[in-house]
């Protein structure tokens, strides 16, 4: 059973209480199921399905159900995220053998898969589905005939291995020269029962980063989640029997498969595996956790599938959006738009209790990298740009979306990962510079460190040990900001306590105010300009404008941020505090603007070195800081920023994480934000249509998702504080019906017909009042 945290608990009692929170009824669902009438080729054209913290990829081939099995939380000693395994189900007769009638399923709203093949007496039905509660597979096999089942468990880290120079690019070594060895796990089979595990090395890539970077005295002091860590599992069937061991290659990897063989052919079967993660002081207190885990999943087995159903059900009456459903054509791409953004949801759906955030690149959704690309040919735990570490500019796109859909028990994974990391990036600040304040780097590993290649390999003598020394992250730390304003949002919008998490939000803003007034102390005799604010210098807008002067995120996150931090009930800080926020926001500087095409649009900094990726930071005011947008003053600046900002226009882009969606969306752009959610969330051109990429980083691209999902929502609704903007930049031709969250324990729903509102419902009423219509 997950261990859910005290705010999770509230989080969930959120759902039973608020006021006619699930009156608005789910339209038809079933529309948007994932149905294939044929076999896959390969592992490329796998089906996700999961729950709880478990993703799977399910898949048939060559008359075989297989799936890989992917946890939360599992990283191996170079920061890898491995799968913890590959099962193969074979059974004879075959009912699907090549000529058969064949049906795979995604049941969106029930959370499972449903294989059938063959037809009358010879039909079977298989079901795959993961607990929601409990960290357990299942795999039911219902047939009209007996038939004979074999259910192998296939390993490929069958020996240590050193990783070629490419395939390293899935850890946190990157492209460093050092060997990275990626070791055998254990695999042990007895009775009808299956044990695999990895138990981490005392020395692992914490120890290289912590040496690298020159932390060694606090060393005892940090937090390392690859210490003793174990992961793997148990796999049983009933009335099954150990069948030997089998040795083959799928794709690039040789394995080893462990058989389990039914006793006698039988109508049904049932394999169960029993996953377990944790940092237990020794192996025998992790086979002891995974009993219990098998001990708890027995006693609640009778009502696991209806409870796991259950939750599913009301996860889809939460929110949704429907588009074009009244005229249904898969061809047609804005219905494509509303399919694609529910399948993308589920997704996210399957990492609900998991201990660390969705990856970004990936998630639990990962297969086969040449099926990705062929210049990958490495074994299924590859992805680019690392396993345990997270970018947060892509990883916050991942998450900004669950708070308009009313998902707030999916969030705590993405927050308490940086609360969990604020004594490490707290120790690097102090012990690199002697001041207070949390210094989060943008690719941070999950135990608060810069990424091992990405600080630098190759650094000059006497280079600040506090800074990476690499051109696309250097002083790029102000995402932090970001996951701030994520916290205000959930208080503003479940208005539950937050107390938890005060001292990350205030640890983030002390950081800026005091390292730039540091700084700027190590320049000259003054910490502050002639106006009393503080010089963001040297900094960065994103990873495109590099040694900026005063940068725009950097100015939009810090007044965005202190300003809602006094907005907070006053409960919160004493009025002593809410002094030192009031004088640390008078120390931030204005935005700066400039010229271009003859319009006054926003700067992305008041100065910069050099302009090197293809981010336009320049809009972060307008999203994710909300500085400018519908019925804000001086909108019309924003908008000449989108129109005719040549730099901004250069940069324009809708794969991966580029959020032009949401800028166009949030300035009322209606047909560019249209068109460009059209490119974002329309078929993904593999087989599973939300599994977009590669883009900048990896297949299925989480952040392509996650930005689709948020434009997709400010076009229906945009907030500002108690103000509800509906229909801000909605195409009339798109019909349309949603459910929707907003602040204030907020649930807004209707239908959208020809570019008119219908059947609007606000709960709680009084907030009707705070509607603004399009008309009005």
């Amino acid at each position: 059973m997950p261990k859910f945290s005290a705010l999770l608990f509230c989080l969930l009692l959120i759902y039973l209480i608020l006021p006619n929170a699930g009156k608005a009824q789910l339209p038809n669902l079933n529309q948007y199921n994932i149905i294939w009438d044929s076999q896959s080729k390969n592992s490329g054209e796998s089906m996700p399905c999961g729950g709880g913290d478990i993703g799977l990829n399910v898949w048939v081939e060559n008359g075989e159900i297989l799936f890989y099995l992917s946890r939360s939380g599992a990283f191996d000693e170079n920061n890898l995220f491995p799968k913890l395994g590959r099962v193969r189900l074979n059974l004879q007769p075959n009912p699907f053998a090549a000529g058969a009638k064949f049906r795979q399923e995604l049941k969106l709203k029930e959370g499972y898969v449903e294989i059938t093949g063959g037809e009358g007496k010879q039909a079977t039905v298989v079901k795959i589905w993961v607990d929601v509660f409990r960290p357990v597979v299942n795999l039911e096999v219902n047939s009209s005939q007996p038939v004979q089942a074999v259910a192998n468990y296939e390993n490929w880290r069958t020996q240590d291995r050193e990783l070629l120079a490419g395939e390293k690019f899935a850890t946190s070594l990157k492209w460093s020269k050092l060997k990275a060895i990626n070791y055998k796990d254990e695999v042990q089979p007895a009775g009808n029962e299956i044990l695999f595990y990895h138990r981490n090395r005392d020395s692992t890539v914490f120890d290289l980063t912590v040496n690298q970077q020159q932390l060694r005295k606090v060393k005892n002091q940090l937090f390392n989640p690859l210490q003793n860590l174990t992961y793997g599992g148990l796999m049983r069937g009933q009335q099954m029997v150990y069948a030997g061991i089998a040795t083959g290659k799928y794709s690039q990897a040789d394995f080893i498969a462990y058989k389990l063989k039914s006793k006698a052919p039988a109508r049904n079967h049932q394999v169960q595996i029993f996953l377990h993660v944790d940092q237990a002081k020794t192996l025998a207190d992790w086979q002891n956790g995974l009993q219990q885990i098998i001990k708890k999943a027995e006693a609640g087995e009778k009502s696991a599938f209806k409870n796991t159903r259950n939750w599913w059900r009301q996860y889809w009456e939460r929110s949704y959006v429907f588009i074009n459903t009244d005229k249904k054509n898969a061809t047609d791409a804005s219905w494509q738009v509303g399919r694609n953004y529910q399948l993308f949801r589920y997704m996210l759906g399957c990492n609900a209790y998991g201990k660390y955030p969705t990856k970004f690149n990936g998630g639990l959704f990962t297969y086969d990298p040449i099926f990705v690309d062929a210049k990958y040919p490495f074994g299924p735990d590859h992805r680019q740009w690392g396993g345990g570490t997270f970018t947060a500019q892509n990883q916050r796109l991942v998450y900004w979306p669950m708070l308009k859909s009313g998902d707030f028990n999916l969030m705590p994974p993405q927050l308490e990962f940086y609360r969990r990391l604020l004594p490490n990036a707290e120790l690097r600040t102090k012990t690199y510079w002697n001041h207070d304040g949390a210094s989060y780097t943008e690719q941070i590993e999950n135990f608060g460190l810069p990424n091992f290649a990405e600080y630098g390999l190759d650094r000059p003598a006497g280079f600040d040990p506090g800074l990476e020394h690499n051109a696309w992250l250097e002083y790029h730390w102000d995402t932090a900001l970001e996951i701030c304003l994520m916290v205000l949002d959930l208080e503003r919008f479940t208005q539950q306590d937050i107390t938890q998490y005060l001292p990350l939000l205030e640890s983030c803003v002390t950081f800026f105010d005091q390292h730039y007034q540091y700084l700027a102390g190590k320049r000259g005799a003054k910490k502050l300009d002639q106006n009393g604010h503080l010089v963001f210098y040297p900094g960065t807008a994103a990873e495109t404008f590099k040694m900026t002067n005063n940068s725009a995120p950097t100015i939009a996150g810090m007044q965005t941020v202190l300003t809602r931090l006094l907005e907070l009930p006053a409960t919160y800080a004493s009025a002593d505090k809410r002094i030192q926020w009031q004088a640390m926001l008078k120390r931030i500087p204005p935005l700066s603007f400039r010229e271009m095409q003859g319009h006054k649009t926003i700067a992305p900094a008041k100065t910069w070195e050099r302009m090197q990726n293809v981010e336009i930071p320049q809009l972060y005011p307008v999203f994710p800081y909300g500085m400018y947008g519908i019925g804000k003053p001086d909108l019309e600046v924003a908008i000449n920023t989108w129109k005719y900002d040549t730099d901004a226009i250069k940069n324009r882009n809708y794969t991966s994480w580029h959020q032009d969606n949401i800028f166009c969306a949030r300035l009322g752009l209606t047909d560019e934000a249209a068109a460009i959610s059209i490119q974002k969330l329309q078929d993904s051109g593999r087989r599973f249509p939300a599994f977009w990429g590669p883009g900048h980083d990896y297949v299925p691209d989480h952040n392509w998702g996650g930005s689709g999902m948020i434009g997709v929502q400010e076009m229906l609704m945009q907030t500002d504080n108690r103000k509800i903007y509906l229909l801000p930049a909605w195409p009339k031709d798109w019909n349309a019906e949603f459910k929707l969250h907003a602040p204030y324990q907020t649930v807004v729903s209707g239908k959208v017909v020809n570019g008119k509102l219908i059947n609007l419902e606000v709960s709680p009423k009084e907030r009707r009042q705070d509607i603004i219509l399009p008309q009005e």
